[in-house]
Order: structure tokens, then sequence, then C-alpha cells
């Protein structure tokens, strides 16, 4: 389902210009960001769209007909909604939340909180959590919940305002590697807020930079918007490091990994170590890094490493891999397959040769 902006405008009766002439289309099946400084319009146009905010002139299409022709209760059960710190009803388990809107529109219980038992599952929650109430989840845990219950009427569209801000950096990364999977799977119409550029340019199919006053400053793909700022303001808002974001979008074929030299954890050694060495456990997979020279009395344990950074998976993005290396205590970034298990090591020279000689990078 196609949304369309034509020339919105949102005047308040003080005067103050929240919107102001806004003009672009987000395609079917795509995630569309809307990202800027506070003050820009950005939850504003997001809100104009399920009529939780009327514009005072212009019109907001779905699928070529005027929201403004129909019921707003009926428009806002057929979208999903999910806000920051989830916004779940307090006094009703994590099943009757998911429930709310299938049982709004007419669905037995019993139907409604089979479907709900359906949608924990597919944002990754375990079924037996339906039955407690929002304050005895993790925020991380709120949310995917607040996910699941906008995907409960099974809508085509979905507004997501500012949804992951309130958590850790860690939860967050992984809110969003879900919410790629699920579009991944159900191709919905996204429309998503935030003021992170690093979360826009990572989610987005398209990114509409906004600035304060409510005007468009730029509307195209992340690259685009990366790579070719339309003017000063965009240039400002992306950031001076605007070219190390830029490398997500370069693959990384051409990177050269060489052998690891790893050791497992549990095993002895006999005298100081020579060089840096990647401690893996039984799969394989990457613990920690022993420095040279150093000694261990008795099996080798996790207490006897150094963090290893970042590690960098083998086909995504060349900035995985750049960031791997320069973060690694060792300077060599750890390279690992789809189950995390070692596959080799990089340098960071050498990445940023395949980088320099990549037509893309200019």
């Amino acid at each position: 389902m196609t949304i369309e902006f034509r020339d919105v405008v949102k005047r308040y009766p003080d005067g103050t210009v929240a919107v102001d002439g806004l003009s672009l289309t987000v395609e079917d099946g795509t995630i569309t960001v809307f990202v800027g400084p506070s003050g820009c319009g950005k939850t504003t146009s997001l809100r104009m769209i399920n009529r939780m905010v009327e514009p005072t002139s212009g019109a907001v299409l779905l699928d070529g007909k005027d929201v403004s022709e129909g019921d707003p209760a009926v428009l806002r059960r057929g979208i999903g909604y999910v806000i920051q710190h989830a916004g779940l009803f307090p006094h009703r388990t994590v099943l009757d939340n998911i429930a709310t809107v299938p049982l709004l529109s007419g669905w037995d219980k019993r139907k409604a909180r089979a479907r709900a038992a359906e949608l924990l599952e597919t944002v990754g929650l375990p079924t037996e959590l339906g039955k407690r109430y929002p304050a005895q989840l993790s925020g991380g845990q709120q949310q995917r919940v607040g996910v699941a219950r906008a995907l409960a009427a099974d809508s085509p569209v979905l507004l997501m305002d500012e949804p992951f801000s309130a958590v850790d950096p860690v939860v967050r990364e992984g809110l969003q590697d879900e919410l790629l999977r699920l579009q991944s799977q159900l191709g919905k119409t996204i429309v998503f807020v935030t003021h992170d550029i690093d979360e826009a340019v990572r989610l987005g199919d398209k990114v509409a930079v906004m600035r304060v006053g409510g005007k468009l400053a730029q509307y195209g793909t992340p690259a685009e918007v990366l790579r070719h700022p339309v003017d000063d303001f965009v240039a400002s808002f992306v950031g001076r490091d605007r070219g190390y974001r830029g490398l997500s979008f370069l693959p990384a074929s051409g990177v050269e990994v060489s052998p690891a030299r790893t050791i497992e954890l549990g095993s002895k050694i006999d005298g100081p170590s020579e060089g840096w060495l990647l401690a893996v456990n039984d799969e394989k997979q990457p613990r920690g890094w022993l420095p040279p020279g150093s000694t261990v009395d008795g099996p080798l344990a996790e207490t006897d490493l150094v963090a290893g950074g970042s590690l960098y998976v083998q086909g995504t993005p060349i900035r995985g891999a750049l960031d791997a290396a320069l973060s690694s205590p060792a300077s060599l970034g750890v390279v690992v397959d789809d189950e995390n298990r070692v596959l080799g090591t990089v340098v960071a020279h050498q990445v940023l040769d395949v980088i320099e000689a990549s037509p893309q990078a200019s």
C-alpha cells in the first residue's frame, strides 16, 4: 500500500507551522524513515497518516484514497502503530495487549489470543511471556510486544514513532535487526520516525531528512543522502563522518581474509604466548584475545582474555570489516560466518585499499 503526501501543511492556532508543504510518496512494501532535529515535524507528519493529527491543508492518501474521507477509528484499526516505551496497557497481560485490535475488530477472544500467541513467536519472544504483565518484562521485550500488537490486525501499513529510542544501544541494535527480519518476511509499508541518522540509514529504503519548520530538505536512498547531501543543512545533520557511514552500502568483496591463530578455551599454555592468540570455544566461536607474552596457570579461561572488539560477518558491507579491524586490541578484525564461527581475520590497511580501489566509494 502506497502512502502519498500532497502539499501537506499543519499550522496550529498560535501560528506555529509544524509541517510546511510536504510532498512525497512512500512506496508499497518499503521502509521510509523520517529523520531530523527536534521540531522538524517528523512525528506530526507520521500522525497525519492515521489522523491522530489533522492537516490544515493538503492531503494524505493511502493507495490513492484521501484518509480524511473515512471514519478515523476504522482507519486506525487498519494501521499498525508503535510508539516509544511501547505504550502497553499495564493492567492487561501481554496476550491481551496484543489481542486488543483484533478484539476491537470483532474477533472472538479465543481466536484473538491464538493470534497473539503466534505473534509472540514472530517477534522472537517465548509464548510463556503471554501470561505476564508489561511491568514484568524488560524494555526490549516490551518494545517487541508493542511491535506484535501493531502487527495483530495484519494491516499493510505500520507506523513507528521512535520505537527504539528508550532502550540501551545493544538492545536497540537487536530490535533493529528484528524489524529488518520481520520486514523481509512480511513486506509491510513502514513509516519510521527517528532523530538518529545511523538508525535511519540502517533501516530505511528511503530517508526523508526534515529541517526545523517542517520543510522536507532531502528525500532519497540512504546512499544518496550520505554521498550527495543537497545543502549545508543536510551535510551537517548527517555528520562529518558520513563517508564512514556510506561504507554501509559498499560490498566487502576483495577483502582478503587470512587464517586466524586460535587457541581453545581450556587449553594449557607452556610458557609465554607468542603474538596475539584468538581464543575460541568448542563451537569455534570467538571469546576474546590472549595478549602476547601472557602466561596462564592452568586451563585457559575467559578471565585470562582481553575483550575482542566487534565481529565482521562475512558477506555484509565493508563498514563492518573496517570497524572490526579498528576495534580489535590485536589490530586484527575477526571474520565470522552466520553461526558466529571464526573464518579468519582482516587488517585495516587491506580493507582501506579495497575501499580506495572501489568506484562506488568515490
